[in-house]
């Protein structure tokens, strides 16, 4: 077991009627407030009414940036960082899911350089040493950007999509409201468990000693994404389960269930080709991708952690044989994203072929290796890509 540090000082509001505290927060930071959200969901369900109630009985001065977009780019990232500098913003309030969280992260570290933005993804590596402070009102249970220090930006002129995390982002206080997320779509509530599901999965494959006590964390969460996403799904205004999703999503990607693990993540920079490439939703990559990119892991080195995963999470039967309750394992997942979430189950059902498959599985590898549960190199990316089709 390696050593490690966990330190995510997140203050977190959960549950209802919390949003009274926002006044309080924000004035910690200053009074210039730029608010940044998406397409205008929160003024449909009246968040927006009510965040900027709030503001306004506290004094704020608010400016917005809107139509921050789903695979949110570095176009709406430079936008933000630029208004920042121009009104003097003394914080960042985003108010929605991860994409509109992860472009405000990289717009509160723009306002605090001279150079673009996308130098922090770009080869240039530029380092983020300050951030304006961040608040956030998550609403959308996926990808945790609410208390981690991470984001990923699309660059459509270099089809690139890259991810990136650094202290100086993580939120200050972020407000977690189940209710919020009350008028997710199916679809968009199935990809977000399949995202939650690939966060744990990404740390959970690996073959290096672990933690029994951080398996059996991550089994837990693993199982109530597949007991109250379908709840959810078909109760779209059942607390319960979209409480429990929502925590489960903050969780999943906050850096607890690290325990000191040093590998690299595989479907995520194999998924984000794809998403850069096609502009498709994250989640919903993620899930056509994990299944197969098991199938390719799976061997006699490596069975054992397939083994805990199917009896532990799925119930699949013990006594069976190694490899025949790892494959029951793959295939009980699979038919949790495709059959009981209702996810399409192949890349060319979204229009996806394999025009871009050498290229894309090039770029995941960055410098020629995937290092991850198993190390892969751009011939086995590009495989994982032809299983997924």
């Amino acid at each position: 077991m390696n050593n490690f540090v966990y330190d995510i000082p997140v203050k977190v509001y959960f549950g209802q009627n919390q949003l009274h505290h926002l006044g309080e927060e924000l004035a910690k930071y200053g009074r210039r407030v730029l608010l940044t959200y998406g397409g205008g969901s929160i003024k449909r369900i009246g968040l927006y009414d009510e965040v900027m109630k709030q503001l306004k009985e506290g004094g704020f001065e608010v400016y917005e940036l809107s139509g921050i977009e789903p695979n949110p780019r570095i176009e709406s990232v430079r936008e933000g960082a630029e208004m920042c500098k121009r009104h003097g913003i003394d914080v960042l309030l985003a108010v929605g899911g991860g994409s509109t969280i992860d472009a405000t992260k990289f717009m509160a570290a723009g306002a605090c350089v001279d150079h673009d933005p996308w130098d922090f993804l770009s080869e240039k590596w530029a380092p983020i040493e300050k951030a304006l402070p961040i608040i956030s009102i998550l609403t959308l249970s996926a990808t945790g950007s609410e208390m981690d220090s991470g984001g990923v930006i699309s660059n459509p002129e270099t089809q690139d999509k890259i991810g990136r995390m650094a202290p100086p982002m993580l939120p200050k206080v972020s407000f977690l409201d189940p209710t919020a997320t009350y008028s997710v779509s199916k679809f968009q509530t199935a990809c977000g468990a399949a995202d939650m599901m690939s966060h744990i999965l990404e740390v959970y494959f690996n073959m290096e000693q672990d933690l029994y006590m951080l398996d059996c964390f991550m089994e837990g969460m693993m199982k109530t994404i597949i007991r109250y996403t379908p709840i959810a799904m078909e109760q779209p205004d059942n607390y319960e389960a979209r409480a429990n999703l929502m925590w489960t999503s903050s969780w999943a990607i906050n850096g607890f269930i690290d325990g000191g693990k040093r590998q690299a993540w595989s479907c995520h920079p194999i998924e984000h080709e794809l998403s850069a490439y096609y502009d498709i939703t994250h989640g919903l990559g993620l899930a056509i991708v994990t299944p197969r990119w098991m199938e390719h892991c799976l061997d006699e080195t490596t069975v054992s952690k397939y083994v805990q995963f199917a009896v532990n999470v799925f119930g699949v039967d013990a006594s069976l044989p190694p490899m025949q309750i790892a494959r029951e394992g793959i295939s009980r997942l699979s038919d949790f994203f495709f059959k009981t979430l209702g996810l399409q189950s192949a890349l060319s059902e979204i229009g996806i072929d394999r025009t871009h498959f050498p290229i894309m599985a090039r770029k995941a590898c960055g410098k020629g290796v995937l290092k991850g549960f198993k190390h892969l190199v751009p011939a086995d990316v590009e495989k994982i890509f032809e299983m997924s089709l």
